[in-house]
């Protein structure tokens, strides 16, 4: 059993986490803890977690690229399926309980105000990504599924423009969630990855022969 559990902590720590805000959000919520507004911060709270989640699975890849962290990559679907949930949850939020499922209103809103619009561009990307996230899918779309789910960084960059337009005032948050999706984008150029998977594998031939080094010596010292 400690066997088992060490060897999936980072699985476990990851349900963990992205099921947190979702408790917290619960607990708050029955206890008449989410503002004046419960709304409004329930749909500020699901659709910030959902870009946080967004934001971690998007790093997946890279740290593995930068530190070679294979452990890391099997946490990308995990990490793409909750931040859908989050963005579902996000969703009905605004379409339920916000707007009572009133279709006139909801046209006017999605239609009229460009946060809106975003937003649910945004969702209609992530809706195709998550529903062929299986290895069933995989193996249907072939090449195809790769080009598809490449639209993830759309998705975040919409995710971060509906967040601008949507705080309108104090952009300094949104805007770092932002500077931190074009990086985690730059680190996905091949030039760049090659760059990166060079200069990896130069520091490890370093440490390599750093170690062959320092072993002839730790052996003279032990004979003496």
């Amino acid at each position: 059993m400690w066997i088992k559990l060490k060897k999936n902590w980072l699985k476990i720590a990851t349900h963990v986490g992205s099921l947190a805000p979702l408790a917290v959000l619960i607990w708050d919520f029955y206890h008449n803890q989410l503002t004046f507004n419960p709304i409004q911060e329930a749909t500020f709270r699901t659709g910030k977690t959902a870009l946080v989640l967004l934001v971690l699975m998007l790093a997946v890849t890279p740290v593995n690229t930068i530190f070679s962290w294979r452990q890391v990559v099997p946490l990308r679907k995990w990490l793409g399926l909750y931040a859908f949930m989050y963005a579902t949850i996000h969703f009905l939020i605004f379409v339920w309980l916000d707007y009572g499922l009133n279709l006139q209103l909801l046209q006017e809103a999605i239609f009229e105000k460009r946060y809106a619009l975003v937003g649910f561009g945004a969702f209609l990307i992530l809706l195709p990504l998550a529903l062929t996230s299986t290895k069933g899918w995989m193996r249907r779309l072939g090449k195809t599924w790769k080009r598809l789910h490449r639209l993830v960084y759309l998705a975040a960059l919409l995710v971060v423009i509906h967040f601008v337009w949507l705080v309108k005032s104090d952009i300094r948050e949104p805007l770092i969630y932002g500077a931190i999706v074009g990086l985690l984008l730059l680190v996905r150029v091949p030039v760049i990855r090659k760059k990166i998977s060079k200069l990896r594998s130069r520091m490890k031939r370093k440490r390599s022969e750093r170690s062959r080094q320092e072993k002839p010596d730790l052996v003279m010292a032990a004979q003496k």
